[in-house]
């Protein structure tokens, strides 16, 4: 959990929550925690997590590493910082009417920001994470787009983390394809291909393959590719609330 405050908070979610004094003495004019943090994003997003480091970092800023240090710990603390912040967010729109349109909105929000910060999804999570303030803010915006369902406080941190993993999943996917080719195999390989994924074999996935609809082939208005496959596990997750719901109602 790393260092704690005198209350025994964390140390990092006092900082993060403006509760942490900055420090008194030294050469910190213009330097506060604030300052740190939006910085050290600026060149993630720009440069990658990578091309962070403290050093860098504080050469940006105008001050010594060793100044740096006097407000973090180390690079986790800073990261933890990053993550935690409410900077990250899109800026908040008038929300639907509909509960399943304001659950729409609220994963499209998320997907949103992990494409502005794609270095999020490198960033190991510890148990102090969701106490920080970005990331409380995103489970209030979660919960305000499923007020008024029939749900008790367990089952509405169940829907936000089911919800929450299912975009981050889907976002790593596409960070992960993104420069890369698509698989586009002619008749040739996909002949070739056909001889080894039989329906012998794998009676479920060969005939889908065989069919051009697993992958190898182009995306097209009938593949239509990742983006698809995304709003239709999104469409299932939010469904299955609905008919949920629906049945409480009836019983």
């Amino acid at each position: 959990m790393g260092e704690t405050t005198d209350s025994g908070l964390p140390r990092v979610i006092a900082i993060a929550w403006g509760t942490h004094a900055a420090p008194q003495r030294g050469p910190s004019r213009g330097l506060t925690h604030e300052k740190i943090v939006e910085r050290a994003i600026e060149i993630a997003d720009e440069q990658g997590l990578a091309a962070l480091t403290m050093q860098r970092l504080a050469e940006s800023l105008g001050f010594t590493t060793m100044s740096l240090y006097r407000y973090v710990a180390n690079k986790d603390e800073l990261l933890t910082l990053m993550t935690g912040s409410e900077a990250l967010l899109p800026k908040r729109g008038r929300p639907a009417v509909d509960w399943k349109d304001r659950l729409r909105e609220w994963a499209e929000s998320l997907r949103g920001m992990y494409r502005a910060h794609p270095w999020l999804l490198e960033v190991v999570r510890g148990p102090v994470s969701v106490l920080l303030p970005g990331s409380v803010a995103i489970v209030d915006r979660g919960l305000e787009a499923v007020d008024g369902l029939d749900l008790d406080d367990q089952e509405r941190v169940g829907l936000i983390l089911a919800v929450s993993s299912y975009v981050s999943a889907f976002a790593t996917l596409e960070r992960d394809l993104a420069g890369q080719d698509d698989l586009e195999f002619g008749a040739v390989a996909m002949a070739e291909l056909g001889e080894v994924i039989r329906p012998e074999r794998l009676p479920f996935a060969a005939p889908l393959f065989l069919a051009g609809g697993y992958v190898g082939g182009p995306v097209t208005d009938e593949t239509r590719g990742v983006g698809f496959e995304y709003s239709f596990g999104l469409d299932l997750l939010i469904e299955g609330l609905g008919a949920q719901q629906a049945a409480r109602r009836r019983d």
